[in-house]
């Protein structure tokens, strides 16, 4: 065996060893309920990390071909590490808090165990590995959702959260099991050789499609998210809208890529039907939502499906395109979270809308950031969010097929549905800045790490969209 094949798996090392560190830590501390040094030490970590994922070797591969190690995948990985560093920073508050204190190693030990689960995922070369990774990064993801051990609401979320986990899981490998008995390898370089539009293929394509749809959030297998992000701890719901949801789309775009190119008209019109009803259905869900969390989800549903637009061009562009959504829809979402957790540890555990009535005539700094970041996600200009729709719709219509207007069509219902968007955002700021409430909450100052994973995002926000060297960076990966 030829050990210098794991010079390949940097990340990945760099992350184990993260794990093995934080148990040691916090096995050895003796006074649980009294460590302010443990997040600094972990933040420190993950910013190596970060570093080494930037700088690890381009390509290469490991254990016959399972594992790949290409360009765009480190780059996919070191943003994923930095969303993951931001939700780490955050979450130093509610770690504070007294039904959580002594349980930080549990918590840097689950999301660290799903970042290495997205790793292993994004980086597959077989589908055997694939399935491993995406259930190394599932099941710490329910523990996470459920850490909330005292509140009922948790509890209930990971049930729904694994429940629908396992079907999906059950799916995917009744699907996978399909294709292997069609081509007779798992192997995706292979696979795209030998695959064929036959009806085996084509269910094995379905029932494939429909796990890793769970995932993203896709409608129609969206139904778990909208209790799942209300029941979760909010820093856990923050890192299951980014980071879960940025590491499944680049995956299935990959597969999708390399596995099934031969089958490229059925799982375009699949993407058409899904991206269509991902959109439309959590806009209009999202309007009736008066819960922050409940409406943050619906929101996450409509994003993903502007992630995914990105893949119907089956082009480079698509690809350069949905790292770069993912780039920028990490530092907003994560911008609106980290205000959604510091006013839900000021408010006594609230996040309905309506907390927010008159936000702003007592914490205006807040309410700007909070304004910032949803004007991205809806992609209002000069802001990043913006720039990532734009290329998201330029990607789509890049795709040449003669007399075929369907991406034409779904290009305009995606801008269609971005004005609906903007208005459901728009009741957020509308609270903060324009409704009256005879009791407002009152001022506050955040802790030093909020402030500081707000003063990243803000940046990211700004920065993404007119500095262009974060685009170019993504699109020298293709060379």
């Amino acid at each position: 065996m030829d050990y210098s094949q794991f010079l390949h798996m940097i990340p990945e090392a760099i992350l184990v060893a993260i794990l093995v560190i934080v148990f040691i830590v916090d096995f050895a501390s003796a006074k649980k309920d009294e460590r302010p040094w443990f997040n600094p030490l972990m933040c420190a970590l993950m910013v190596v990390q970060l570093g080494l994922t930037f700088f690890s070797p381009d390509r290469g591969e490991a254990f016959g071909g399972m594992y790949y190690a290409y360009p765009m995948a480190n780059i996919m990985k070191t943003i994923l590490s930095a969303a993951t560093l931001i939700v780490v920073i955050m979450s130093r508050e509610w770690l504070k808090r007294e039904d959580s204190r002594g349980r930080e190693g549990e918590f840097y030990m689950l999301v660290v165990s799903t970042l290495l689960g997205m790793y292993m995922m994004m980086s597959a070369g077989h589908f055997l590995m694939f399935y491993l990774g995406l259930e190394m990064a599932s099941v710490p993801m329910a523990c996470l959702v459920a850490l909330d051990k005292y509140r009922n609401n948790s509890a209930e979320a990971a049930a729904k959260y694994i429940l629908t986990a396992t079907f999906s899981s059950g799916v995917m490998l009744f699907g996978i099991s399909f294709l292997y008995g069609s081509v007779g390898t798992l192997y995706f370089r292979d696979m795209a050789h030998l695959i064929q539009a036959t009806p085996l293929t084509i269910t094995g394509l379905v029932f494939f499609f429909s796990g890793l749809g769970f995932k993203i959030s896709l409608v129609p297998f969206h139904f778990w998210t909208a209790d799942t992000y209300q029941g979760a701890p909010t820093v856990v719901t923050g890192y299951l809208s980014v980071v879960s949801k940025g590491a499944a789309a680049f995956t299935l775009m990959v597969i999708l890529y390399k596995v099934f190119a031969p089958m490229v008209h059925y799982w375009q019109y699949l993407l058409y039907i899904v991206i269509v009803l991902s959109i439309t259905v959590a806009n209009l869900f999202a309007i009736r939502q008066k819960e922050l969390k409940r409406f943050m989800a619906y929101s996450s549903i409509s994003q993903a499906g502007y992630i995914m637009l990105a893949v119907i061009g089956n082009n480079g562009t698509g690809v350069v395109s949905l790292v770069y959504y993912v780039l920028v829809y990490v530092v907003a979402n994560l911008a609106v979270f980290s205000v959604i957790s510091i006013v839900e540890q000021r408010n006594g555990g609230a996040t309905d809308m309506d907390a927010y009535n008159g936000f702003y005539k007592t914490n205006p700094k807040l309410s700007f950031l909070m304004t910032v970041a949803l004007f991205s996600l809806a992609g209002i200009p000069p802001f990043a969010g913006m720039f990532s729709k734009f290329f998201v719709f330029m990607s789509a219509l890049e795709l040449q097929q003669s007399g075929n207007f369907l991406p034409y069509l779904i290009v305009f219902i995606a801008l269609v549905n971005t004005v609906v968007s903007l208005y459901y955002y728009l009741l957020i700021v509308k609270a903060m800045y324009i409704k009256d409430e005879a009791n407002p909450l009152p001022t506050f100052k955040s802790d030093g790490n909020t402030k500081l994973a707000l003063a990243i995002c803000t940046f990211g926000i700004v920065a993404f969209g007119v500095v262009s060297c974060f685009y170019n960076w993504i699109h020298a990966a293709l060379n």
